[in-house]
């Protein structure tokens, strides 16, 4: 049920939910879970099924930053310790380029070298996650998944993570997976977003259009729960009324039949496939016909 390509240096927003499956994607492309059904490709490769040691080169490239960064750290292990690990494990480099390495990382993430020598209860929540995050950095990923990078932060620190966020894409070369609840930060950061429901991208395009023209009615809803100060909304009606279905046991259809205002019989009796609508790929029956025209209300803002 879900099916998208990432371009090399993309942000992509996957935004949904609690419990729609967004983090749940988010270890699946890491390894972390298998896939229950297709396949994951890095750069033409299968993911799935590779030796240890193919599996130990691609995880490398590819890696994780949890919610809280800040517990990836041993409590009884100084900074310097626990940002050399990934290199000691991963590379033949000898101590004196690790710590090298150790202290130009924690430079990038806006924290002096000097910390190598203090241990974790010795530094702010902040100061923390940035060294959570230089550990992540340590060995050079070409793909980072952030899940939820700025949850539980202050609105005027949630624009220095996202500042920090924007930076490190441009030193180190990075893409981008941003799994996130939080579409006002999805929109000032990503390029793309994937809206998903009950394990299922339903919409997927570039962020301007997608926030500006909705096509699935899940799409519109979440839009329209965005709190507002000032200017139009894409939509005032907000349709997500009772709870989804079960994800373990889904009925035949659509799996937004329950809350969809616009439901008819074949909702109910066919998934619908992916169709392209305007710039957006959308899992609808009935994608552009329940909405307003393209362009309609453009010049909103979020707030």
């Amino acid at each position: 049920s879900v099916s998208f390509a990432l371009e090399h240096g993309e942000i992509l927003g996957l935004v949904g939910e609690s419990g729609c499956g967004k983090s749940t994607l988010g270890k699946t492309l890491m390894g972390i879970q298998p896939p229950t059904s297709g396949s994951i490709t890095f750069e033409g490769t299968e993911i799935a099924g590779r030796t240890p040691r193919e599996a130990r080169a691609l995880r490398r490239r590819l890696q994780y930053a949890y919610q809280d960064l800040g517990a990836s750290l041993d409590p009884r292990w100084k900074i310097g310790k626990s940002l050399e690990e990934p290199l000691i494990i991963y590379t033949d480099l000898p101590r004196r380029e690790r710590m090298q390495k150790v202290r130009e990382i924690l430079t990038s993430v806006g924290l002096p070298a000097g910390h190598v020598d203090l241990f974790p209860h010795e530094l702010s929540g902040g100061q923390q996650r940035w060294v959570g995050l230089a550990r992540i950095l340590m060995l050079n990923p070409e793909v980072v998944i952030l899940d939820e990078p700025t949850a539980g932060l202050d609105v005027s620190v949630q624009a220095t993570v996202l500042r920090l966020f924007r930076d490190l894409r441009d030193s180190f070369d990075l893409t981008y997976i941003f799994i996130s609840h939080d579409l006002s930060v999805v929109r000032l950061m990503c390029h793309r977003v994937a809206v998903m429901y009950l394990g299922r991208i339903v919409e997927i395009g570039p962020v301007e259009a997608l926030m500006n023209s909705p096509k699935h009615p899940y799409t519109q809803s979440l839009l329209a729960a965005i709190p507002k100060v000032n200017g139009p909304r894409v939509t005032e009606n907000f349709w997500l009324e009772g709870e989804p279905a079960d994800a373990s046991n889904l009925p035949p259809g659509c799996r937004f039949q329950g809350r969809c205002p616009h439901v008819k019989p074949i909702c109910r009796e066919q998934d619908p496939k992916d169709r392209q609508v305007g710039a957006q790929s959308v899992a609808c029956h009935f994608a552009g016909e329940v909405f307003p025209p393209e362009g309609a209300n453009r010049n909103r803002t979020l707030a």
